[in-house]
């Protein structure tokens, strides 16, 4: 999807067109945020050259891998550009950082157990593990009030 962006001071009201030859489910979802006046619930992902826009109550996990942000749903995997740290300033109480690669939706935890050295062990609903570090672990257990 090719995608151009013109700024101008003479514009008074921002405005979008979109040219395509088929109406998509990803082309009505981002007409949809485009046209509400809150968008924060949603996020922009790639997956190969393909654009998806994604509700952050589908994101199961964010993930550093390769030098790269990963984000993971149910079945899927994508990717952002964004550094974690800024993901992070746009996200819920529904998320909570794990460790310095990860964090988390709550919402999609599927079990906690203890592991090696202090650490804690997380499975969520779709079969991603993951450790909860020492450092992250208070903040973890705040978030679940525990």
């Amino acid at each position: 999807m090719k995608v151009n962006l013109f700024v101008s001071r003479d514009i008074e009201e921002p405005h979008v067109d979109i040219h395509t030859n088929e109406l998509t489910d990803n082309i009505t979802k981002a007409m949809s945020i485009l046209e509400s006046d809150d968008s924060s619930d949603m996020l922009a992902v790639k997956k190969g050259s393909d654009i998806a826009l994604l509700e952050l109550s589908e994101i199961y996990m964010f993930r550093v891998e390769d030098k790269q942000v990963k984000v993971y749903t149910e079945n899927t995997e994508y990717l952002i550009k964004k550094p974690l740290y800024q993901v992070e300033g746009t996200l819920s109480s529904e998320f909570v950082r794990i460790s310095k690669t990860t964090i988390v939706n709550l919402k999609k935890i599927e079990r906690v157990a203890p592991s090696l050295k202090g650490m804690m062990f997380i499975q969520l609903r779709n079969g991603l593990k993951d450790n909860i570090s020492r450092k992250y672990l208070p903040d973890f257990k705040n978030a679940l009030d525990l």
